[in-house]
C-alpha cells in the first residue's frame, strides 16, 4: 500500500507518517528523499515512481510531501491523506522551528501558500490539533490488512 500524507508545512505529516511507518512496517519518504535514487531528476523521478507502483501490492511505503507538483508521481491506488491546520498554528510551529523568529517574508509566504491543498482530492483528512492520530492512523493501517 502507498499513503501520501500531503499539505502545508508544520500541520503534522511527518508525526502522522512516523507511526504509519511503526505500524505498518513501511519505508518512509519525505520531500525530495528520491532524488537520491538517481545522479539526474528525471531519472530519480522515474526510479521513485516504480518503487511506490511495487510498493502497491508489496512493501508499504509512505511519502510525506509539502509540493503539490510530486502528487504527480502517485501510483492509481494510492491512500491520500490531506494534512491541514490554521494559520496561526502553522506560523507558531514555523516559529518554533526558526528559534521563534518568523520573519516578515516567511510569515507572507505562509499566508499566500495557507490552504492550497485544500481542494486536493483525498480519503482521509488531518486537521492538525483536532485529529485524533491513533485513531486516524488505526483507520488506514485497516486498510493494509
Amino acid at each position: 500500500m502507498v499513503i501520501c500524507i500531503f499539505g502545508e508545512s508544520c500541520t503534522g505529516k511527518s508525526t502522522l507518517a512516523s507511526l504509519l511507518g511503526e505500524r505498518l512496517g513501511a519505508t518512509v519518504f519525505t520531500g525530495k528523499d528520491f532524488l537520491r535514487l538517481a545522479k539526474d531528476e528525471a531519472s530519480a523521478r522515474q526510479a521513485f515512481q516504480k518503487k511506490l507502483q511495487e510498493a502497491v501490492t508489496g512493501k508499504h511505503a509512505v511519502y510525506v510531501t509539502a509540493e503539490k507538483e510530486h502528487l504527480s508521481l502517485l501510483p492509481e491506488g494510492a491512500v491520500r491523506v490531506l494534512a491541514t491546520a490554521d494559520l496561526d498554528t502553522i506560523r507558531q510551529r514555523f516559529a518554533s522551528r526558526m528559534r521563534g523568529n518568523l520573519p516578515a517574508p516567511v510569515a507572507a509566504m505562509l499566508e499566500r501558500s495557507h490552504g492550497s491543498f485544500d481542494t486536493e482530492p483525498h480519503e482521509f483528512h488531518l486537521i492538525s490539533g483536532e485529529t485524533d492520530l491513533e485513531e486516524l492512523c488505526n483507520q488506514i493501517v485497516s486498510l493494509a490488512k
